[in-house]
């Protein structure tokens, strides 16, 4: 008899207190929900398990990343369905055995159990990431870079497309990815003020890309620090093809550890989201000290919505568990609060988060196309995170969930107080004269 599918609709919409708005494809191949929507796939028993070990996001996940559990249809429709249930519901294990208080939840739970088959939890996928993590010494956040970015370097041009760029694209009406990227990077250079013979330090440089067009467009000497081995070969192979070896230097370096100051520009793109709450401090001191009186820093950062309790923020548990690790997002409000404890002045403030979102859904279209290709250099629980991650993430940038901040800040000399800004802000836009 094919009737899981309903029984597993009945059960979860009892549990939900709501009906279901996806349809739900059971192992057995029945089917239930409403027609046209996208559908959960539960492929086996395994699944219900991994939620009623871990109900809420982390069990979801862990079902997802294994293979468990598949969407068919449009995975941002799905997702944005799914996250109405969830994660805008705050479900986490806590709040589940509270509500087994209520008999006919606990009615609805005991069915769950009884499908579910063994009683044993299924070992979470090997791509997670467990044990005492949020240290931010030096040692835990090179362990935390290479989950992340040691994923392979043809794994990234597959993601990322010509530009090897991983963040945030500044995005024309009509234009590509690779044409936003590097208006991206122009854009920066231009809130600089870069100029022939300047020294640029560029935090977290990823695969050289900033450095190099800085190098390149602008005539900067460049000095770029990763904690990624992969990165760093890639980014040193990518200089010398392009002849700037002469302007531009990667280091495995942890920015901490830099001593050759000062600079006169710093560009921190998509790196903060690293240093974590009780670090950033540091981090924003750090810089401060290497930058000249006068030099400029452009924080490029990801950003979440402010709470009224802050004591009760906790870091998303999919990011930290199979994404990354360690890492902490802020309100930009205290982003720009720690920069000027640092000393810094912040003269400007602009959210791209809607270029965020588009930046995404083109990464996830080159991954899909591209997806045999991706699961062999990696993993097919890889290559699944990485989908969910930027699905879910440009349906968060879009949602107004998170968004994305260039703050401009200067080291103003004292006791001149002189900014070097003209007293037009914004004279660097548009990217495209």
């Amino acid at each position: 008899m094919q009737d899981a599918a309903p029984r597993l609709k009945s059960l979860v919409e009892q549990l939900l207190g709501t009906p279901l708005p996806v349809r739900i494809r059971a192992w057995d191949g029945s089917e239930a929900g409403p027609p046209g929507a996208p559908a959960l796939v539960v492929r086996n028993r395994r699944a219900v398990r991994r939620l009623l070990w871990k109900p809420g996001e982390v069990g979801l996940a862990r079902a997802w990343v294994s293979g468990d559990l598949a969407v068919e249809g449009d995975l941002y429709t799905a997702l944005d369905l799914v996250s109405g249930l969830i994660w805008d519901r705050g479900e986490d294990a806590r709040s589940f055995m509270e509500s087994l208080r209520d008999p006919e939840f606990r009615a609805a739970a005991r069915g769950l159990v009884r499908m579910a088959g063994s009683p044993l939890p299924p070992a979470p996928p090997r791509e997670e990431v467990r044990g005492r993590r949020h240290l931010h010494t030096k040692r835990s956040d090179r362990r935390a870079i290479s989950h992340h970015y040691d994923v392979g370097n043809d794994f990234y041009e597959i993601v990322l497309g010509p530009s090897m760029v991983y963040s945030c694209a500044y995005w024309e009406d009509d234009g590509t990815l690779e044409g936003a990227q590097r208006d991206k990077l122009e854009l920066i250079s231009r809130k600089l003020a870069l100029r022939p013979g300047q020294r640029l330090l560029d935090v977290g440089c990823g695969w050289g890309s900033m450095a190099m067009h800085a190098a390149r467009e602008h005539g900067a000497s460049v000095v770029g620090v990763t904690l990624s081995q992969e990165q760093a070969a890639y980014a040193r192979k990518r200089v010398a093809d392009e002849g700037l070896t002469d302007r531009v230097e990667i280091r495995v370096q942890d920015y901490r550890d830099v001593a050759d100051g000062p600079y006169d520009a710093i560009s921190s793109i998509g790196m903060a989201e690293h240093v974590g709450a009780e670090r950033y401090l540091e981090y924003a001191e750090v810089l401060y000290r290497l930058l000249a009186p006068g030099g400029r820093l452009l924080n490029h950062q990801i950003g979440r919505r402010p709470q009224r309790d802050e004591s009760s923020y906790s870091v998303d548990e999919f990011i930290d568990a199979y994404v990354f690790p360690d890492g902490e997002l802020a309100p930009v409000g205290t982003t720009v609060t720690q920069l000027e404890r640092a000393g810094f002045e912040v003269r400007d403030v602009e959210s791209i988060r809607e270029h965020y979102a588009l930046t995404l859904r083109h990464w996830v279209a080159n991954l899909e196309t591209q997806w045999p290709r991706a699961v062999r250099l990696t993993s097919p629980g890889r290559a699944r995170v990485w989908l969910l991650y930027m699905a879910a993430s440009a349906l968060a940038f879009e949602r107004n969930r998170i968004g994305v901040n260039q703050v401009l800040a200067v080291r103003t000399p004292e006791p001149s107080g002189a900014s070097g800004l003209p007293l037009r802000a914004r004279t660097w836009n548009p990217v495209v004269p």
